[in-house]
């Protein structure tokens, strides 16, 4: 794995921007707030009290007006007319977790009070991303006119005239970015496209589904929810309850998609998360059953978490579950999970859905350590910019998360083929600030085709065009790649001294208030120079403190006590390096230290302590 350059936010800042950060320190030191939990904030580009007072107290009120996204004004009409007419309704939706929970939503919304309606999640392996022939073949012979279709579309303009074919209507309502020419819809819903002035371009696929409800509800009662501060009465509090039960599917397609946690994003996933601690619907609580999130209370028919779950336990424990069913066999099932009102069923399907992720994961392990042998023994590949490998034996449902792997251990851009039908299909990943796509979109003329996001991406291409494609891509890549994109960097928010600035009182009650983390809002990085493992003054044969390494034969972590050289913290704080093993003997031998680190909680055997986790670890100059 590459060494990576430590970016203290001082370095990368312009001018300018430290000048606003460092007026905003003042004016939010001056308002009651920490020199560090200033600096957190105003980097953040929070700067005022008042903004201040929003992000650490998001409110359903701050949601935008759904009315302003264009085409909302035709959508919700014709909703209506169908349910009038009676006419049959189909919600379709991708196949990942984002494209599942927007197809549950407003499935879930509309069949309330209305049994003419059916949902449709195309087949990864036979249909492929997003709208297709198949699909709207569906629709036609089981008698539907009109089709939500959510998390896709903004690009099957070819599809969508197939479906006007046959009668039916399609509404749109995507987060991706539009081609050059938008498809022939019925109406499209997407913040992305020209002539949108609606004020948030960031929300989920789910979180389009999302406001059409918040559309229909606030239409039905006559209120908004951006005019009701508080909504802590009448018809107000009734839009609250009857939104509040879909934010567990928002937040798990805002964790489980990586779209930015800022603005209105925020809002959702901070009241989402609250759902899915205190009051998650039978699927989620299954689930989490089976990632050993929740277990059953003796006796009791109360169940509780181990602890407060985050977004990145949405990430790594739920979003992979909910996204094996289409990869390993069907994700209609997960849709099925999630629309599961009562124990016993969800029961039966999360068990299923949970087989589905074990072999996912082998599925995982055994093509990235393949991947991985290719590279390692081909000196000529490792000398390329870009990584692009082909095995027809991978299995297309696990080539995305191994492109991811590969991009994490050789940091690099990264396609990963194998066989689908006569085709080869791809799915790329990227390094930071690397456009991949639009490095894909330079071999266009090679392939059969393509689409996704800046990091992200999915193609395919002809048998006999593979090997054209692989050095025009790697050709691109070299005359375009910068120097500090082919280096794995960890952005530091602030330099800080463990006993003066993180044990002042109430700063982890500050830093709480920070979530929920992820994009446009990471978990602050610190850094601290000049440390040493800790011993017991007292008693230098005490080895409570040893440093020690933790995990299996092939990766190493370390566990390990750090302190200030001066000697000067009240608290001796655990810390967790992962993949740090290998520093081992140096901090065994007293050799000083930095390190950079996220403040966290740690939950074992039913106790919780404070702890760093370790991003990095660099020996000192003269101790190397």
């Amino acid at each position: 794995m590459k060494e990576k350059e430590w970016k203290l936010w001082e370095k990368y800042a312009t001018e300018a921007e430290k000048k606003v950060r460092d007026e905003a320190v003042k004016r939010l030191e001056a308002s009651g707030e920490s020199w560090l939990t200033a600096t957190l904030l105003a980097e953040r580009g929070i700067t005022t009290s008042e903004e201040r007072d929003k992000f650490f107290a998001p409110k359903l009120s701050h949601l935008h007006d759904p009315f302003l996204m264009r085409d909302m004004d035709k959508v919700i009409p014709r909703i209506e007319k169908a349910i009038s007419n009676n006419e049959r309704i189909l919600v379709y939706g991708d196949y990942d977790t984002d494209g599942t929970t927007a197809v549950a939503l407003l499935y879930s919304y509309l069949h309330k009070d209305y049994d003419n309606i059916d949902f449709y999640v195309p087949d990864r392996y036979t249909e492929g991303y997003g709208i297709s022939r198949k699909g709207m073949d569906y629709a036609a012979s089981t008698g539907v006119k009109l089709v939500i279709a959510l998390d896709c579309g903004i690009r099957a303009n070819e599809q969508i005239a197939y479906a006007n074919q046959h009668g039916i209507d399609v509404i749109v309502g995507d987060h991706h970015l539009p081609g050059d020419e938008l498809p022939p819809a019925y109406a499209i819903l997407d913040p992305k496209r020209d002539g949108c002035d609606y004020p948030y371009k960031e929300l989920s696929g789910c979180g389009i589904a999302f406001k059409i409800v918040e559309a229909m509800l606030e239409k039905k009662l006559g209120v908004k929810m951006c005019d009701n501060p508080d909504l802590q009465t009448g018809v107000g509090e009734r839009l609250k309850k009857n939104l509040a039960r879909y934010l567990d599917l928002a937040v798990l397609s805002i964790a489980s998609d990586i779209v930015p946690i800022t603005g209105e994003n925020r809002v959702l996933a901070y009241f989402g998360l609250r759902m899915i601690n205190y009051r998650p619907r039978p699927g989620i609580e299954k689930i989490l059953f089976y990632s050993d999130i929740v277990h059953k209370k003796d006796g009791l028919k109360d169940q509780y978490f181990n602890k407060e779950l985050t977004i990145s336990d949405l990430v790594f424990l739920v979003g992979p579950r909910i996204n094996a069913a289409g990869r390993i066999e069907d994700a209609k099932d997960s849709v099925k999970l999630l629309l599961c009102d009562n124990e016993q069923n969800a029961n039966q399907w999360a068990e299923k859905i949970n087989k589905y992720n074990s072999e996912r994961k082998k599925l995982d392990h055994a093509v990235t350590e393949e991947a991985t042998h290719m590279i390692d023994s081909n000196p000529k590949l490792q000398n390329k910019k870009s990584i692009v490998l082909f095995d027809e034996n991978w299995h297309k449902g696990v080539i995305g998360i191994v492109a991811s792997r590969l991009v994490e251990e050789f940091y690099k851009p990264t396609i990963i083929f194998t066989k689908s039908d006569d085709l080869y299909t791809g799915s790329a990943r990227s390094v930071k600030e690397f456009d991949i796509h639009s490095a894909i979109g330079q071999c266009s003329d090679l392939l059969e085709h393509f689409g996704g996001h800046k990091y992200a991406a999915g193609l395919a291409v002809k048998p006999e065009n593979y090997d054209k494609f692989v050095e025009r891509f790697e050709e691109v890549v070299s005359n375009s790649i910068l120097d500090e994109q082919t280096i794995p960097e960890i952005e530091i928010d602030a330099e800080v001294s463990l006993a003066k600035d993180i044990q002042n009182d109430g700063f982890l009650d500050d830093l709480k208030k920070f979530a929920p983390f992820g994009p446009g809002n990471m978990l602050p990085v610190f850094r601290t120079n000049n440390m040493v493992q800790y011993k017991n003054p007292t008693d230098p044969k005490d080895d409570k403190y040893n440093p020690r390494q933790v995990g299996n034969a092939e990766v190493k972590h370390l566990k390990f006590y750090p302190i200030e050289l001066d000697n000067s913290q009240t608290k001796i704080y655990p810390a967790i390096g992962f993949g740090l093993g290998e520093y081992y003997e140096a901090l065994k031998n007293e050799k000083s230290f930095d390190i950079c680190y996220h403040i966290e909680e740690n939950f074992w055997n039913g106790k919780t302590e404070l702890q760093l986790n370790v991003k990095d670890l660099k020996l000192r100059p003269k101790d190397e």
